[in-house]
Formats: structure tokens, C-alpha cells, sequence
């Protein structure tokens, strides 16, 4: 099984506007691989402007944000990049596109580490911040999930939120669970009328 570190990648179009995403980035070599699903706008920005920022931060609301409509967070450039990286990053690695094995699906893009920066402290770890990831990744796969494995899996991580969470993962939190409920009632309704 390959490492995949969880991050949020900031790219540019050929205009400049600024996109930012959730996507875990695959180590391999000594790089990382960027495999965005088509359609998205991370893929045509990679193939526009071949630079991506991984921002590495513990500021769960991105994460969640991104997830459900929330995707203005401040940016700050990165010297001598057309691309910004996160605000509230810890740090960040500049990535360049060195190579692009095409996929009908998934295309991966590998990315050799241009530089990196420190930014701020990593001041530990905290069992809600990996409640909220995970929220978020199941978020993301909620049209494949039957809905006792959401239930069972929110459950599980409900526990880290009550015993661990501070507002800002309480925020996260409440966000992903609005989507969580949004899709399950749809579901419901849809399944209703069959």
C-alpha cells in the first residue's frame, strides 16, 4: 500500500485564479503523485500551470470547507511561484509536474519537490482534528456508501469529537454532518418514491 499524506493542494489557471482542494498525494520515489479524478479543476490547472502547492495544516476547516461550499480561505504568495500556498499552513511543499500518466479516470501527475517551507509550529496531534479528516473523507464517498456504514462510521468518531474537539472542530464537524444529513435524506426521500 502506497504513503499517502492527506493534504490541501492550492493551483492556479492560466489567469491566476486560485483553486484549493482536499486531495491525499501519494509518495513515490522522492516525490509525490497528485491523482485528481476527471472532471475537476485541479486537473486542468496541472495541465494549464504544471505547479501545485501541497499546504500541510491542522486547520480542519479547510478541509471540511472545501467539502461543503466553503472554499474561500486566505492565500499568501509563495516567492517566486504563480501559485499561493494556504494561510494557515504549517508548511508547504512547492510541487512541479515532471511527468503525466494519463487515466480515463484518475490521471497521476508526478510531482518532484521544488522547495519547501516551515511556516508555524506542529503543536501535536488531537484525536478530533482526525475525526474531522475522516468525516471529510467519507463525505467525500458518500454515493458509495451503504447507509448503515456512514451511521456505524460516524458513530466511531463521534466519540473523538465529544472528548476532544474545541470550536474549531466542532465547527468542521457540524458542517460535514449538515452534508451527512442533506445525502441521507435524499436518499431517503429518493428511495421512498421507488
Amino acid at each position: 500500500m502506497p504513503y499517502i499524506r492527506e493534504t490541501i493542494i492550492t493551483t492556479v489557471d492560466r489567469t491566476g485564479k486560485i483553486h484549493i482542494a482536499p486531495i491525499g498525494i501519494i509518495s513515490e520515489k522522492d516525490g509525490w503523485v497528485i491523482a485528481p479524478f476527471r472532471p475537476s479543476v485541479t486537473l486542468d490547472n496541472l495541465a494549464a500551470v504544471p505547479f501545485a502547492i501541497a499546504n500541510y495544516t491542522d486547520d480542519v476547516r479547510v478541509f471540511a470547507g472545501c467539502l461543503t461550499g466553503r472554499k474561500d480561505w486566505p492565500t499568501v504568495p509563495v516567492e517566486d511561484f504563480l501559485v499561493p500556498r494556504l494561510a494557515t499552513a504549517l508548511a508547504h511543499s512547492v510541487l512541479e509536474v515532471e511527468s503525466v500518466d494519463d487515466d480515463g479516470v484518475r490521471p497521476r501527475h508526478f510531482c518532484r519537490v521544488v522547495r519547501e517551507e516551515m511556516h508555524a509550529p506542529f503543536t501535536g496531534l488531537n484525536r478530533a482534528k482526525a475525526a474531522v479528516l475522516e468525516l471529510a473523507i467519507l463525505v467525500s464517498r458518500l454515493g458509495m456508501l451503504s447507509r448503515d456504514k456512514i451511521e456505524a462510521e460516524i458513530a466511531y468518531l463521534s466519540i473523538s469529537i465529544e472528548k476532544t474537539a474545541g470550536a474549531d472542530e466542532w465547527e468542521a464537524w457540524g458542517w460535514l454532518m449538515q452534508r451527512v444529513s442533506d445525502h441521507l435524506a435524499a436518499k431517503g426521500s429518493s428511495s421512498g418514491d421507488a
